[in-house]
């Protein structure tokens, strides 16, 4: 049974220092430190990149954690249950999105980026399985602003380490300019299992599906219009996601666990 207890400040103060950090890091090329993650991520273009409009999604990413940060502060969710399990986890997926921006911005694609990416989706991880476990039902500000913040990072994280391994592959001379298609389709399909096995752990999590089907569109209508493998392993890799969620949400009670 889940017990109750006040949050501790070093935690309130650590989330909202953390999201500083993820949003703040972004900023750095502004002020003449680095380079645009866009600038490091078409030096080392892949065929599983993403079209660019794709990347638009950190604007909602970003928005939906600065309110996570503000809300959990609040003084009335000092004893919240769900944030105090989540705490912790949610400091080192945050504070690690903001290292792995500045570490790119100024060192590119590399695997040392891949292993801080990893890293924050490890921790996203953790927290989405906390939140399929949670006992008692999400309050309606629990469900708007941690399930579907916390779900959609965690799936576009999911793309994006994919997306990073390959292109640190590239960076580091194997692979890049179209070789080998069929190996990067390949790497496609595997993320696309991935996926399909979170989201059915996650009893048809919705809003992971709806993200990671997201990146998906954007890696077909880039390297899906150079290679009909690719466009492949993205249609089937979507169909595995898709068919997850409806799997998932034919249960009445996880309907009721993401929807209320």
């Amino acid at each position: 049974m889940s017990s109750t207890f006040e949050r501790s400040l070093s935690q309130r103060l650590a989330i909202l220092l953390a999201v500083i950090i993820q949003i703040g890091a972004t900023f750095l090329p502004q002020l003449g430190l680095g380079e645009p993650i866009g600038d490091r991520s078409d030096s080392v273009r892949t065929l599983i990149t993403p079209s660019g409009w794709a990347f638009a999604i950190w604007g909602p990413l970003f928005f939906g954690s600065a309110v996570y940060a503000v809300w959990q502060i609040l003084p009335g969710q000092r004893d919240n249950t769900l944030l105090a399990q989540i705490g912790w986890p949610s400091v080192i997926a945050l504070s690690f999105q903001g290292l792995w921006a500045i570490y790119t911005q100024f060192a590119n694609l590399t695997f040392v980026s891949a292993l801080i990416i990893l890293t924050s989706l490890g921790a996203l991880l953790t927290i989405l399985n906390r939140l399929v476990s949670f006992e008692r039902p999400f309050s309606l500000a629990e469900r708007l602003i941690v399930t579907i913040t916390f779900s959609a990072l965690a799936a576009w994280l999911t793309a994006a380490s994919i997306v990073n391994i390959s292109a640190s592959l590239v960076y580091h001379g194997v692979g890049g300019s179209g070789q080998y298609p069929l190996v990067t389709a390949a790497i496609v399909a595997v993320g696309g299992v991935i996926a399909a096995i979170a989201t059915a752990r996650s009893r048809g999590n919705p809003w992971y599906a709806l993200v990671f089907c997201w990146a998906l569109l954007a890696i077909y209508f880039r390297g899906g219009q150079e290679s009909g493998a690719i466009a492949l392993a993205t249609l089937v890799s979507g169909l595995l996601v898709v068919g997850a969620v409806v799997v998932g949400l034919k249960e009445k009670a996880n309907r009721h666990h993401w929807f209320g």
